[in-house]
């Protein structure tokens, strides 16, 4: 073969061995390309739908621990309206936390025998004696508490909105919720500034805000108070805006409280017939025994009218009782 030739073969050979080895390497790179792009366009949906489910079980997993919380708090809320039955509760409520339970029965007990004796002394039937102990000594004591506790819980109502506001303003303008509730309790109106105070005081010597709202509710179990634990309960699992939450609040129990004040007054021409019914029967007595005393003696001398009398009264009793189940209108 010429030298000329074979120069020609092995440099053919030497472009096709080279020729060979580029394709090899641009068609692997190629392929290595194509599988990349299919495994991002098959991967991408993937990794996002995961993402969506993974956000979605977060979500899910939140409002669950919520839930668990509610129920939990309405468990706990239920077992202390079982609680604020007892008299130690009533008398919490009242205010009166240095009175106790032996204190209250032995006033009681006092009023009772006074009672009685007043009505011996008066020469009257020892059964009328027996009725005015159980009257003075079980009812009369009883019934000014449950004044009190009223009393008590209406004046809270009606300033508990302003509270919220004083939160709301604190925890807009940075300051803990601590802080907030030490303003309530140093400037606030009584019996909101008194609870606070328990409040803060409890969480001085370490009582979590959970703790020391459920020592609240018990003392003055509310549904406003209730709303307000609430709302930190799910504030503390959930976060959130606190100060936002706060403030709704605070507009719902205004209407209430506005709520309340228009049914009390579409109500006040049903209490006052209620009042008078039930005052007639004792001023025309009174009225009676004054203008012709002949004619109401034997009420007051005889067995028989004192039988009369009590019948009377408890029928008095009954009647007043079911008229203010009627015209009581709670909110």
């Amino acid at each position: 073969m010429p030298p000329e030739l074979a120069l020609y073969v092995a440099a053919g050979c030497a472009f096709i061995a080279v020729a060979g080895v580029g394709f090899a390497f641009v068609g692997s790179g190629e392929e290595k390309n194509r599988k990349m792009r299919l495994e991002g366009a098959v991967g991408g949906p993937l990794q996002t739908g995961r993402r969506r489910v993974s956000a979605v079980d977060s979500a899910n997993q939140k409002r669950r621990q919520i839930q668990e919380g509610l129920k939990e708090l309405e468990e706990r809320q239920k077992a202390e309206r079982k609680q604020s039955l007892t008299l130690r509760a009533r008398l919490d409520q009242a205010g009166l936390l240095k009175t106790g339970p032996m204190q209250f029965w032995i006033i009681s007990a006092i009023l009772g025998i006074v009672a009685a004796f007043a009505v011996i002394v008066a020469g009257l039937n020892p059964l009328i004696s027996i009725a005015a102990a159980v009257i003075a000594g079980l009812g009369l004591p009883r019934w000014v508490l449950g004044m009190m506790r009223n009393a008590r819980q209406k004046k809270f109502t009606e300033n508990f909105a302003d509270a919220l506001d004083i939160i709301v303003r604190g925890v807009k303008s940075g300051l803990p919720l601590n802080e907030t509730l030490k303003i309530i309790a140093q400037e606030g109106e009584a019996p909101v500034k008194q609870e606070f105070q328990l409040l803060v005081e409890g969480l001085a010597v370490g009582v979590d805000v959970e703790e020391g709202m459920r020592r609240m509710y018990r003392r003055m179990p509310l549904s406003e108070l209730s709303f307000f634990t609430t709302v930190l309960a799910i504030q503390q699992k959930a976060g959130g805006n606190l100060a936002e939450a706060l403030n709704n609040l605070s507009t719902v129990l205004r209407a209430r409280k506005m709520m309340r004040e228009k049914v009390g007054a579409l109500s006040s021409e049903a209490k006052a017939s209620a009042w008078i019914i039930g005052s007639l029967p004792p001023g025309v007595g009174v009225m009676v025994s004054i203008m012709s005393p002949d004619y109401m003696t034997p009420l007051l001398t005889t067995p028989t009218g004192h039988f009369l009398l009590l019948g009377g009264g408890v029928w008095m009793l009954t009647g007043i009782l079911v008229m203010r189940s009627m015209i009581n209108f709670k909110m």
